[in-house]
């Protein structure tokens, strides 16, 4: 397993762009829509990156949208093993395209924790 991004929910993107490249030094990977009124950025030069959403529908406060992704080889086999835990599923699996299908689960704390795998 390794550890791939932290989702942060902000409500302004372009201030959020700019303390994360300017401030923190993160270059800008990529940068897209996601539907109507979602903005989504991945900033990062190594395997471990942040994204950044800016989704004006979602009217939740600023953090509790973050969660940590952790990509596994087999989504199943993840599953089965935080069953064994006794670890529920919070939400998911979700496959929104043909290359990634994830789900996720909340930590002792409360903070989701998406499992990724790549197809």
């Amino acid at each position: 397993m390794k550890y791939l991004w932290t989702t942060i929910m902000v409500k302004d993107l372009e201030k959020s762009l700019e303390f994360y490249q300017e401030v923190i030094g993160l270059p800008l990977k990529k940068r897209f829509f996601a539907g109507e009124g979602k903005e989504i950025a991945f900033l990062g030069d190594g395997e471990t990156q942040i994204e950044l959403i800016k989704d004006i529908n979602d009217n939740s406060s600023v953090g509790s949208g973050i969660s940590l992704g952790f990509q596994v080889e087999s989504l199943d086999a993840t599953m089965k093993f935080l069953s064994e835990k006794g670890i529920a599923i919070e939400s998911g699996p979700f496959q929104p395209n043909e290359n990634i299908k994830f789900f996720y689960v909340l930590d002792p704390n409360f903070l989701k924790i998406q499992f990724s795998e790549e197809l």
